[in-house]
């Protein structure tokens, strides 16, 4: 199982170290040491957290004006799959992703819940807002 540091976490939930940090410290996401000292958190924990804060808003409201980039990175926060098909779906901050792939896809790229990902979006079409 992949674990990730207070830092990685951050990033891929679209926050500051120091709010993963406290969010840890609080207990809403469970950490452990590895042999260094450093605090890890285990993929599959930070998938959940990650679904349950895009549900509740919680990311920082200090996000800077963008236009929407083509590359997501994230964290694989579901698959399934089917005998040909499957279906990944990626927590990008308050992004979820989902994507359609074959099953063999998933398997050479060693996807399962908890690891991190990035999805990649080619559109004809531009969106760009501004809050």
């Amino acid at each position: 199982m992949q674990s990730y540091t207070i830092g990685q976490a951050a990033r891929l939930l679209g926050v500051s170290p120091d709010t993963a940090r406290r969010w840890a410290d609080a207990g809403r996401v469970a950490t452990h040491r590895d042999e260094a000292g450093r605090r890890l958190i285990d993929g599959k924990d930070l998938a959940a957290f990650s679904v349950e804060l895009a549900g509740t808003g919680g990311g920082e409201d200090d996000a800077p004006y963008t236009s929407v980039r083509n590359a997501f990175p994230g964290i694989v926060t579901a698959i399934k799959l089917g005998d040909v098909a499957a279906q990944v779906e990626i927590q990008a901050g308050p992004h979820r992703l989902v994507s359609l792939l074959t099953r063999e896809a998933v398997e050479e790229l060693g996807l399962e819940v908890g690891v991190e990902a990035t999805a990649r979006v080619k559109s004809t079409n531009v969106h760009i807002d501004r809050v």
